[in-house]
């Protein structure tokens, strides 16, 4: 890992490299328990374990390094050198017997989206902030600009919001113009005064055409849009989630071993997908990287329905299995697919709820309480004696015409809820004793 990370550096005079243990275990640690690069630094420094795991031999009470070094060492890195990371993973794992290789032969590859973080993007803030921006870079580089609506841009941007919040979309959008209004004006304003000035043109030759991107854009339009000015890579990704219909980020293509190996279970590949692609078409490529980082061939690959009409190569064509597929599935294949939802409504209700039904209809004759009902010990007791003092020595005598409805469990979440009919079933159970009583008496 060493000769593989150390080709990005030079021997040039400067500042030395950091060690690639400290790097490579930093990146580990992030990622393994999803830490920012700041909680990560903090956790650093007061953790033993995570100081010897990255190589250190005495404890630190001080970083012995920038936060700012990581973001610097992931962008020198590329994805291509990272991935080692995933590939001397694997082979560690192969080494002390946590995962055998026949394990790497199958996976099972989905696709997520990896969330930027960004804020929640409308046209008005972009709008604002595309101003904003420009007006501070021209500060900087000693623009004079004829006005830079600081005051009102930021009253407009208050306005469409209190509208919008009120539903009075008419005046939202009135104060939407009026956004784009303030942002055109600026970036005309700026066009005319760095004509001609090779140095200013380099300056606002990221932003300022951006700004124009960000101004044109509509709200229905096809084709790339701006959602976010400081990363305009961010693209909008619906996965048909109820709780985030859309998401900011990259799509990104993840495969993972099929059955739990003796170290758990093990990520053989992840693949950054700009430009949102369709999840099928993007086997032809995600199929061979993988082959390439595992050192294996792929002998089955299960996949959901996303991949329907894949363009797997011809030599594993036949071994992708789609969810719901029947040609070709064997009986061991279709356990590993991924499952539906349960068919039988029935599997839902928690063992508690069916336990006291039991006890109600008369098939049980002792269950211990549950937190959701009243204690069944006077219940059982009434019901049992009442029934063997009655119905064996006064047989010949016909009951009490009433029926014993069984109650119906009702489940919010998995969770029993409530239980319905539960003061009939009362009621029931007293004419019950009351007449097993009179049956008895001489």
């Amino acid at each position: 890992m060493e000769e593989r990370f150390g080709e990005v550096y030079t021997d040039d005079p400067g500042r030395p490299p950091l060690p690639t243990r400290l790097m490579a275990g930093l990146a580990i640690l992030k990622h393994t328990y999803d830490l920012s690069d700041e909680v990560l630094c903090e956790r650093w420094v007061e953790n033993p374990y995570y100081q010897y795991f990255c190589g250190e031999e005495f404890f630190q009470h001080r970083l012995v390094f920038d936060r700012s070094s990581l973001t610097r060492w992931r962008n020198r890195m590329g994805e291509e050198r990272l991935a080692a990371l995933i590939q001397e993973s694997l082979s560690v794992a192969a080494r002390t017997k946590a995962i055998k290789p026949s394990d790497l032969s199958r996976v099972i590859v989905d696709t997520t989206v990896q969330p930027k973080n960004v804020t929640f993007p409308t046209d008005a803030k972009l709008l604002n902030r595309a101003r904003e921006k420009l007006v501070r870079l021209a500060q900087r580089h000693g623009v004079s600009l004829r006005q830079s609506y600081a005051r009102v841009g930021k009253f407009a941007l208050i306005q469409h919001q209190r509208y919008a919040h009120a539903k009075q979309f008419k005046r939202a959008n009135r104060a939407l113009k009026t956004l784009r209004t303030y942002l055109g004006r600026v970036i005309r304003d700026i066009g005319r005064k760095i004509d001609g000035n090779s140095g200013l043109e380099a300056a606002f030759a990221k932003l300022l055409p951006l700004a124009r991107r960000v101004r044109e854009q509509q709200q229905r339009q096809r084709g790339p849009k701006v959602y976010s000015l400081h990363a305009p890579e961010v693209e909008c990704i619906g996965k048909g989630k109820a709780h985030r219909p859309y998401e900011f980020g990259v799509k990104v293509s993840v495969a993972t071993t099929i059955s739990r190996a003796k170290g758990g279970q093990f990520v053989t590949h992840v693949k950054a997908l700009p430009g949102n692609p369709y999840d099928g078409h993007t086997l032809a490529t995600v199929i061979p990287d993988m082959e390439a980082l595992v050192g294996s061939t792929i002998e089955r690959i299960l996949a959901d329905k996303g991949y329907r009409g894949h363009n797997a190569s011809p030599d594993h064509k036949f071994r992708v299995f789609i969810s719901g597929q029947k040609r070709g599935v064997t009986p061991n294949i279709k356990r590993e697919l991924p499952a539906g939802p349960p068919s039988n409504p029935s599997s839902a209700i928690s063992r508690p709820s069916t336990a006291w039904a039991a006890i109600i209809s008369g098939s049980a004759r002792e269950t211990p309480p549950t937190p959701s009902s009243p204690p069944p010990a006077t219940t059982s007791a009434a019901s049992s004696a009442g029934s063997a003092s009655c119905c064996a020595k006064y047989s010949p005598l016909s009951p009490p015409r009433f029926r014993l409805r069984q109650p119906k469990a009702s489940v919010l979440h998995g969770r029993l809820f409530q239980i319905h009919s539960w003061a009939r079933c009362q009621r029931a159970l007293r004419q019950l004793s009351s007449a097993a009583v009179k049956l008895a008496a001489p």
